[in-house]
């Protein structure tokens, strides 16, 4: 009799729980409405648009129009969910960001579809590893990154509810669900422990995070105990329990992002003035090759056993 082969957990988009919780929102409060750039189908807004045509604005291929008409419904009492690709949403409409969004804090809800590597095989003009880190310049604009569809939900509710600018990443290849307990909840501003450790903390964003404690496994089975940490709020930044992970004396940061700006920029700042620790932040160096996200994941250590070599590294320093 064969062995039995352990089964590979189920995958899901996370557009899919944006679009849905983004329709219950609108069915309790009328103000919601969506501004998008020929980007419905991407941002999975079809049945939006259907039940809300009349709330729907799509302005075309025309980012930085998207972002002031956004900005103009705003202050008119709306509550926009400005949707597009992130490589385009932030880097054509930026300005807009800054001065009608940021600046003002306007109430809008930018929401950056497909970031990171999500477009893999379009290439550099398609790939969004910059997005964190020109926003995360920008003061009054919280930002989020979720880890899986529970937290995506989560971050869409909480995005409605705060008052003031906020940027969605959503990813669209598939992740797992994380474990958690049934009183989980999320919160703007507040990291998430998923594992506790003292060996080493890792402390990830987004779609990584589920490769964070496949890491921590890897690391148990070498006898280190590693905390994972899941900062899906790049800002505002939880500093306390940066703080506490600096207590540990070694840190990994993982972010489908660029290793500059990103969420391992915001923790070696708040490191640095605190307790300075051994640090290995994982991310891609600049522009990359056309591949699929799971050939560049692969091939820039963005893995389970990439993380787990980094964690060994940054412990390896804390003992010198």
């Amino acid at each position: 009799m064969s062995a039995t082969q352990p089964t590979s957990p189920a995958l899901f988009d996370c557009r899919d729980a944006f679009a849905a919780t983004l329709d219950q929102v609108a069915e309790r409060d009328n103000r919601i409405v969506i501004v998008v750039n020929d980007s419905i189908g991407s941002s999975k807004l079809g049945g939006f648009r259907k039940r809300w045509p009349q709330r729907t604005i799509n302005v075309g291929i025309a980012e930085q129009n998207m972002v002031g008409v956004g900005s103009g419904l705003a202050n008119g009492g709306k509550i926009p969910f400005v949707s597009a690709a992130s490589c385009f949403l932030t880097a054509r409409a930026l300005e807009q960001i800054k001065a009608d969004v940021a600046y003002t804090n306007a109430n809008v809800k930018l929401v950056g579809q497909s970031p990171g590597v999500g477009y893999g095989e379009l290439g550099p003009t398609h790939h969004s590893i910059e997005d964190m880190a020109w926003l995360r310049l920008l003061p009054n604009l919280a930002i989020i990154a979720p880890s899986d569809p529970w937290e995506t939900a989560q971050a869409v509710e909480a995005a409605a509810e705060h008052e003031g600018p906020v940027f969605l990443r959503i990813t669209r290849f598939g992740v797992p669900k994380l474990p958690r307990p049934d009183n989980a909840r999320f919160e703007i501003g507040k990291a998430e422990t998923l594992r506790e450790g003292r060996d080493v903390a890792i402390i990830a964003c987004g779609v990584m995070v589920t490769r964070a404690l496949e890491a921590a496994d890897r690391l148990a089975d070498g006898g280190v105990n590693a905390q994972v940490v899941n900062m899906a709020s790049i800002a505002p930044l939880d500093e306390a329990a940066i703080r506490a992970a600096a207590d540990l004396g070694a840190i990994v940061t993982v972010e489908e992002h660029s290793r500059r700006g990103g969420l391992g920029g915001a923790v070696a700042e708040v490191v640095a003035g605190y307790r300075p620790c051994p640090i290995r932040i994982l991310g891609f160096p600049g522009f990359m090759p056309t591949g699929s996200p799971k050939f560049l994941f692969e091939r820039f250590g963005l893995t389970s056993n990439g993380i787990e070599k980094a964690a060994r590294e940054a412990i390896s320093l804390r003992l010198l």
